[in-house]
């Protein structure tokens, strides 16, 4: 087992990452970023990794956040994006500092769900959004990924999107299911 936010995992495939995934789908991240009810000036990729999700974004200032020392190195050294590590249930900003937050691909692998769900909440401005690009366990590619993470010894908990949204509605954040599919985003905009 990885444990922990599978950071060992990831800090052992960080060379090697970008040429596994696919680039991160910026029309869908622009689409959520979209229910903001504030402009967006400054944003966080919380588990940005290499930041592939930040690099498919243009506008805002990003911060990439990652527990994973190795895939922040790629961020800063291959895309010269600003990067900082910490943990997505203790993020080093004020409260209302930023006016979105994104996690793509990566909201599975955080250990502790509500509490990353109110810290992204803590830190947003009024109006801002969080935008979590995730995969559905409940559909057919999502159930395959899901065996193929537990099998590889991580500790992913997945969730379908109308969980996500009702965890979003528990920190006072307004849920809003964008798109559905294996890969789906649900926002939630601070009230």
């Amino acid at each position: 087992m990885y444990g922990l936010g599978d950071v060992a995992f990831f800090d052992r495939v960080a060379p090697l990452y970008d040429l596994a995934m696919p680039p991160a789908d910026g029309a869908a991240l622009a689409a959520g970023l979209d229910h903001a009810a504030r402009p967006i000036e400054r944003l966080l990729d919380v588990g940005g990794g290499s930041g592939r999700a930040a690099a498919a974004l243009t506008g805002p200032d990003i911060t990439v956040v990652d527990a994973s020392v190795g895939m922040l190195s790629r961020a800063r050294r291959v895309r010269g994006l600003s990067g900082l590590a910490a943990d997505a249930d203790r993020l080093p900003f004020r409260d209302g500092s930023v006016d979105a937050v994104t996690v793509v691909d990566a909201f599975h692998h955080l250990p502790d769900h509500e509490a990353a769900l109110a810290e992204a909440a803590r830190v947003l401005a009024p109006g801002g959004a969080l935008v979590v690009r995730e995969f559905d366990p409940e559909h057919p590619l999502g159930r395959l990924l899901v065996a193929g993470e537990h099998a590889i010894g991580m500790t992913s908990r997945f969730r379908a999107p109308a969980a996500l949204a009702a965890a979003m509605d528990d920190v006072k954040l307004d849920p809003r299911i964008v798109d559905r599919g294996f890969g789906y985003t649900v926002v939630g905009v601070r009230r």
